[in-house]
């Protein structure tokens, strides 16, 4: 990550709320309706062979059904023959009958290791679309959501290696030529890592672009970029442009370059990470300190000169640049201080400290050369300090005045899978991280398309709220904006134990989660009261509420897929797909 700029995520504070309240829980009933299915869904389950929580993330909780950002009345899914169905809503409510639009050419059953087929909505008539065998199929589908003009006719498929799902997708226009960006994920074998899960991911990024050759225009993958790490990434975009990739994730990505240039790396690897030896060694006790410092065979006493003085120190040898040289931590009494040539050919300064007592951590100011070596009586001393902070079992005494931390004390939300992750964008050219985020304990929640033209947004938890942020790859100064705030959703979500999905309506007006059986629970932002309401406690009035509501599928399948637009939740099982109306229309 060198030369890469360090950022931070600024929060707007005119978007928080420090004197939200609560949720209050709402009766209010949900319009809830339901539609059953032709055929089920494509449903991929894991087998005994992906086996990690890098598996599970990847496939084990994927996301079958897909909303069209571009058309938002518009859900699809895969079924069982192959057959991308398309599911629109007419007359507010109305679900219309599973429309077929697309039948992919290859027999899914015939697979064994395949992955779960994934679509994404390029553009407002790109898809890509991948079958999980390992093939990629580029189509032009015409204005969508209209079955006028909709046509789904591929331009571009061919064989990528393993099985992959789709990440993400762009198409953009550059000096004329159209192109498609498309981020393939792959959980792969690593027959090198024999300490950790045996797996790595891989995010390959693929550019398919219209290449006319004797006027004949076609398309061709015009670029092939491989990206590795050791997590699946929370989140993963390529910039509109095409000219960058914004990659969230709890372990860092890299890009696998040809194999000389990994050779090269692999060599400044190994000379990075080869051990030097200390320049010097040192000791100290709470009077003085001791030196030692090797010294060739053919130095002898005349071409030592050690200088003293009550602040700094210069060791050199013969006429060459000062061996050792600098400010030391505290003051010496220099007149005091002596040096010597031992026989094992090794010079051995002594100083006297001016302050007796204190411990210095450094010998010499910034100089990182030197070993500290402690004496054997000052490790038992130390311990036996420790000693009281210590013991051999949990909790001895809980009656004590000052127990310990009891961990059962920690609430769900306290607790966090992964210490720290991080947020990356790469250069597409230079394939070099040029800006990064330590996110710290701000813990990823969920992904949400607000404006197709621009990359999805990202929602974080920052303390108990829950910030939706906005990159904008075109803004150096303000590349990721705070957009929106779910009050205490960050708290919420994290008492929810069996929660498969979260998502929010791109207006902002609620957020979403359910669980991986039946039920959904709604989080509305707060609204202005029409009625009086005051607060018993503080006798004060409040001016408005934020209700939580809860709805109950009836189906006992578990939830495959969860998607949200400003009025309704769309939520698929199996077999039947249920929409539930949210907030009334314009």
């Amino acid at each position: 990550m060198e030369g890469a700029a360090h950022c931070s995520l600024r929060a707007k504070r005119l978007l928080l709320d420090p004197k939200f309240e609560g949720y209050k829980l709402s009766l209010e009933p949900l319009a809830c309706y339901q539609l059953g299915l032709d055929a089920a869904v494509a449903e991929v389950k894991l087998r005994d062979d992906q086996y990690t929580l890098d598996h599970v993330r990847a496939f084990g909780m994927y996301n079958y059904l897909h909303l069209d950002s571009w058309y938002q009345d518009n859900v699809y899914y895969i079924d069982q023959f192959g057959r991308v169905m398309n599911v629109s809503v007419t007359l507010d409510t109305a679900l219309q009958k599973p429309r077929e639009v697309f039948r992919l050419p290859t027999d899914l059953t015939a697979y064994d290791n395949r992955l779960c087929a994934s679509i994404y909505f390029s553009s407002s008539t790109w898809v890509t679309l991948s079958d999980g065998t390992g093939r990629l199929y580029l189509i032009k589908s015409g204005k969508r959501g209209n079955s006028a003009s909709e046509k789904w006719e591929i331009v571009f498929n061919e064989e990528l290696g393993s099985p992959f799902t789709i990440a993400h997708s762009v198409s953009f226009v550059k000096s004329d030529m159209h192109s498609v960006a498309v981020l393939l994920l792959r959980v792969e074998k690593d027959e090198l890592d024999t300490k950790g899960s045996g797996f790595h991911i891989s995010l390959e990024w693929v550019t398919i672009a219209e290449i006319s050759k004797e006027g004949d225009c076609r398309y061709e993958i015009f670029k092939r970029r491989v990206l590795q790490g050791k997590s699946v990434p929370h989140y993963a975009a390529i910039e509109p442009s095409g000219d960058g990739l914004m990659i969230l994730s709890y372990k860092p990505f890299r890009f696998m370059q040809d194999e000389d240039s990994r050779l090269e790396e692999n060599d400044d690897e190994k000379v990075t990470n080869k051990k030097k030896d200390p320049l010097y060694y040192w000791q100290q006790t709470e009077d003085d300190l001791t030196v030692t410092v090797h010294i060739p065979q053919d130095i002898i006493k005349d071409d030592i000169k050690v200088r003293f003085s009550p602040d700094n120190i210069c060791v050199a040898l013969k006429d060459q640049p000062p061996l050792m040289e600098g400010k030391l931590y505290s003051s010496v009494d220099h007149e005091s201080c002596t040096w010597i040539i031992r026989e094992n050919r090794s010079l051995e300064i002594s100083l006297i400290k001016k302050s007796e007592g204190p411990q210095w951590p450094e010998l010499i100011v910034g100089d990182t050369r030197g070993e500290f070596i402690m004496d054997p009586s000052q490790c038992s001393a130390i311990s036996e300090c420790l000693m009281h902070l210590t013991s051999e079992v949990m909790n001895p005494n809980p009656d004590k005045e000052n127990p310990p931390c009891n961990a059962q004390e920690l609430e769900e939300c306290d607790a966090f899978l992964e210490d720290s992750a991080s947020l990356c964008r790469f250069d597409g050219d230079t394939l070099k991280i040029t800006h990064v985020i330590n996110l710290g304990s701000n813990q990823y929640l969920f992904s949400v398309v607000v404006d197709p033209k621009e990359m999805p947004c990202f929602c974080l938890r920052h303390d108990v709220d829950a910030l939706l942020w906005q990159p904008h790859s075109d803004q150096p100064e303000n590349m990721w904006e705070h957009i929106a705030t779910f009050n205490a959703l960050g708290y919420v979500q994290a008492s929810k134990q069996d929660k498969k999905f979260m998502a929010c309506a791109p207006n902002y007006s609620y957020a979403a989660l359910c669980e991986c059986l039946r039920r959904v629970f709604i989080y509305r932002q707060p609204t202005p009261l029409s009625t009086v309401l005051y607060n018993r406690k503080e006798g004060r009035q409040v001016g408005q509420v934020a209700k939580q509501l809860v709805a109950t599928l009836e189906a006992n399948d578990p939830i495959l897929g969860f998607q949200a637009t400003n009025e309704r939740l769309f939520v698929l099982t199996t077999k039947t797909l249920f929409l539930i109306k949210v907030n009334p229309g314009n």
